[in-house]
């Protein structure tokens, strides 16, 4: 009888471990996205003053909004903020923390699911810590791809980060208008397994447009100019500070 009921136990822990694994809800990859403050503020009419990538967010490929009861609480990052504003900056509004109250509440506590990030320190603290080894500011200078008046090709840029870190990532422009000749480099996406070794994004995506701030605006104000995966035949312009 005792063997039995260890058996039932056995097996009930199982299939509820077998449930989350092939839950729906559970994500399954992990998007760090960076953007590129003065193409976002050529879009927005912003004045970043910045002249490296920043962060963006780190997200679940999967659930959005997930617990609208567990609220964003500057509090318990204190010991982050230094690097958050540095890092992690509202580029609209910089000295607001709406921006990472949005990214929590819309992908941290999705991303929350699993035990390496079910906490708001250990979501803010991995994302920075990924955007720190990454590097991905000083891979491009490293490499020469640098912010110019000169244009680069798609695959010039893709080629640097495929070659360095051994992954594909995803890349996305911004059009300056709709017969332009040039595309604005502005959000590159590098992505990690739930384990945070790299993985490959996709390689073949939609030519799906994100409207700029309607991304991460608390206010949820879509705009019609936005970033789409570069075009890899259009010259990619890489754009200094102004």
């Amino acid at each position: 009888m005792r063997l039995a009921s260890l058996l039932l136990v056995c097996l009930a822990a199982a299939f509820s471990s077998a449930f989350v694994i092939s839950s729906p809800h559970m994500w399954t990859k992990l998007i760090l996205t960076h953007h590129w403050p003065e193409t976002f503020c050529t879009m927005e009419q912003c004045h970043p003053n910045i002249s490296y990538w920043t962060l963006h967010g780190l997200w679940p490929d999967k659930g959005n909004d997930c617990n609208s009861s567990w609220h964003f609480n500057t509090s318990e990052i204190e010991d982050l903020l230094p690097d958050m504003e540095k890092s992690w900056p509202d580029l609209l509004n910089p000295s607001s923390s709406k921006f990472w109250s949005y990214e929590w509440h819309k992908h941290g506590t999705c991303a929350a699911r699993a035990e390496s990030l079910n906490s708001e320190h250990k979501y803010f603290s991995k994302a920075l810590e990924l955007y720190h080894k990454l590097d991905l500011n000083s891979v491009l200078q490293k490499f020469d791809i640098i912010p110019s008046e000169k244009y680069y090709s798609f695959a010039q840029i893709e080629g640097v980060i495929q070659n360095f870190y051994g992954v594909t990532p995803k890349i996305q422009c911004a059009n300056p208008s709709k017969n332009a000749d040039h595309q604005l480099l502005g959000q590159i996406e590098i992505c990690f397994n739930p384990d945070f070794t790299l993985l490959d994004c996709e390689k073949h995506v939609p030519m799906k447009t994100i409207p700029m701030r309607g991304w991460d605006d608390p206010m949820g104000v879509d705009h019609p100019s936005g970033f789409s995966v570069c075009d890899n035949d259009v010259p990619v312009y890489y754009p200094p500070l102004s």
